[in-house]
């Protein structure tokens, strides 16, 4: 099986399009966000706990190049990655002594991808395929989703006005990135509270984001 999902990976034709910027603007502020944890981890050290997702040293391959892997191989649908992105931030609020960092990104990134993919899309990969794209073991993907899972406490519907929320903080990342500004709602400790504060609004009026089924 492994063998021929590599195979599969291998005869994969290069990206016909360049990564959506929605995915562009992902990376980049999950990059920000993990150094910035990493430069506030040391003296939080004691409040932190290690989790499943953290690496033993930093993977050499850039948080850019690890999701324009993903994109290549995985062929979600755009809005996977929003509710990806979502997912990572309900993450965060809901686990605060596991902050992103250079260490837990890139299987945070794979797993919440997954996820989304499980949720959003009619078709998708299976854990092994995952596995391979994010290079770690079917074992460790199975475990990972499932610790991931937990971490978010099942909360998977995502309302339509959180939806373009998030797109709307995607968007002006994206504006940020082209003015060379830094985002004022970046912090060692979350990504987005006050969208996280609506986000609990909107799921306690009980609407479902439409495109979810």
């Amino acid at each position: 099986m492994d063998d021929q999902i590599e195979k599969v990976i291998q005869e994969q034709e290069p990206m016909a399009e360049t990564m959506p910027n929605v995915i562009t603007a992902m990376s980049s502020l999950l990059q920000r966000v993990s150094e910035t944890n990493d430069d506030h981890s040391r003296p939080l050290w004691e409040h932190q706990r290690i989790s499943s997702f953290s690496a033993l040293t930093k993977p050499s391959i850039s948080i850019r190049s690890y999701m324009e892997r993903i994109f290549k191989y995985a062929n979600c649908s755009d809005s996977c990655y929003i509710v990806a992105y979502i997912y990572l931030d309900r993450f965060i609020q809901k686990q605060p002594f596991v902050p992103i960092d250079s260490f837990n990104v890139h299987r945070l990134i794979i797993t919440s991808v997954l996820v989304s993919a499980k949720f959003m899309d009619d078709m998708c990969y299976n854990n092994a395929f995952y596995a391979k794209i994010g290079g770690i073991t079917t074992e460790e993907m199975n475990l990972l989703e499932l610790d991931f899972l937990f971490g978010i406490g099942f909360q998977l519907n995502v309302t339509l006005s959180t939806y373009n929320n998030y797109c709307s903080s995607l968007q002006r990342e994206m504006v940020t990135r082209t003015l060379l500004l830094e985002p004022s709602f970046l912090t060692h400790k979350n990504l987005l509270t006050s969208l996280y504060e609506e986000d609990s609004l909107s799921i306690h009026q009980n609407k479902q984001l439409t495109t979810a089924v």
